[in-house]
C-alpha cells in the first residue's frame, strides 16, 4: 500500500501517486470511503511495501495442492490469483469493499470466485479452509477479536493463517497508509497492533502463532523509490522495519466453543 509518513524525512517512501507538499495535510477517511476512492488506481501504483510482501510470504505458502483457501479481505485478488495459480482446490477471495471487487472481478482467475462480505461475519460453514491469507488488512479491522474468532469458525484444526500488515515500528516513525486521487491526499484510518497484542487475540481462539517475521526494504525496492523520483528517501527508509509477516495455526477445539458464543 501506498504510506503516507507524517514525519518529512519518510515523506510519502516510494509511491509514485503521491506527492504532498508540506501544506497538503491528508485527511483521515474511513477504510470503506479510502478503498472506493482508491480502486481504479490501486493495481496501478508501484508500491515498495507490496513489493517486499509479495516475495517474501510467497516463500512461507505451504504446498497448496488439494487445499481449500480463502484471500480474506482480498482486494483487487492480487493474492488470490497467486493462490489459484499453485493449484489450490478451493480459492476464495472476500472483501467489503463493491469497488475493488470490481476490479477483481475482471481478472480471469478471480472471477466467480469473490464475495462481497464483512470479515467478521463471513458466508461459510465452519470447518471450510486450510488455508488463510490476509494481506495488508488486519490493522483495518477495529475489532480484532471478532475477526479472529470468525478466523477459527471457518477454518479446520491445523490451518494456517498468514497476516501482513504494516510493521508497527513503521507506523511510530510516522509512517501511514494512503493515497492520493484527483481530490486530495488521504490517511486511511488504522489500528496498528504489535506482535504481542496478535498473539493475545489468536491464541484466545485457539490459533498458536508459529511465527512473526520484520521485513526491510531492500534493493528490489530501489527502482520504485527511483522511478517516483525519491531516491534521496530511500536510505533512510530501509533502516526501518516496513511489514510484519505473522504465521499462526488452528491448534485446538476451543476455537469452536467460542466462536458461537
Amino acid at each position: 500500500m501506498n504510506q503516507i509518513p507524517a514525519n518529512p524525512e519518510f515523506q510519502d517512501r516510494g509511491s509514485s501517486n503521491y506527492n504532498a507538499t508540506p501544506s497538503d495535510v491528508p485527511a483521515c477517511v474511513s477504510v470503506e470511503e479510502a478503498y472506493e476512492r482508491w480502486a481504479p488506481n490501486y493495481d496501478h501504483s508501484p508500491n515498495p511495501l507490496l513489493n517486499l510482501e509479495e516475495r517474501e510470504l510467497a516463500i512461507l505458502l505451504p504446498n497448496l495442492g488439494g487445499k481449500r483457501v480463502l484471500d480474506l479481505a482480498c482486494g483487487t485478488g492480487r493474492w488470490l490469483e497467486k493462490l489459484l495459480s499453485q493449484g489450490t482446490d478451493v480459492g476464495v477471495g472476500v472483501d467489503f469493499s463493491a469497488a475493488m471487487l470490481r476490479v477483481a472481478e475482471t481478472k480471469t482467475a478471480a472471477r466467480g470466485r469473490l464475495a462481497r462480505a464483512d470479515c467478521q461475519s463471513l458466508p461459510f460453514k465452519a470447518a471450510t479452509f486450510d488455508l488463510v491469507v490476509c494481506s495488508f488488512a488486519l490493522g483495518h479491522i477495529r475489532d480484532l477479536g471478532s475477526l479472529v474468532r470468525e478466523l477459527a469458525r471457518v477454518t479446520r484444526i491445523g490451518a494456517d493463517i498468514l497476516t501482513s500488515d504494516m510493521h508497527p515500528e513503521a507506523y511510530e516513525k510516522g509512517w501511514r497508509t494512503g493515497f492520493r486521487d484527483s481530490h486530495s491526499a488521504v490517511e486511511i484510518e488504522m489500528w496498528p497492533r504489535a506482535a504481542e497484542e496478535l498473539d493475545r487475540r489468536f491464541y484466545s481462539a485457539g490459533f498458536e502463532c508459529l511465527e512473526h517475521i520484520p521485513l526491510w526494504l531492500g534493493e528490489p525496492e530501489k527502482p520504485i523509490f527511483a522511478k517516483a523520483g525519491k531516491s534521496d528517501l530511500f536510505a533512510a527508509a530501509r533502516q526501518v522495519p516496513a511489514v510484519l509477516i505473522s504465521h499462526f495455526r488452528l491448534a485446538s477445539t476451543v476455537a469452536r466453543s467460542r466462536s458461537r458464543q
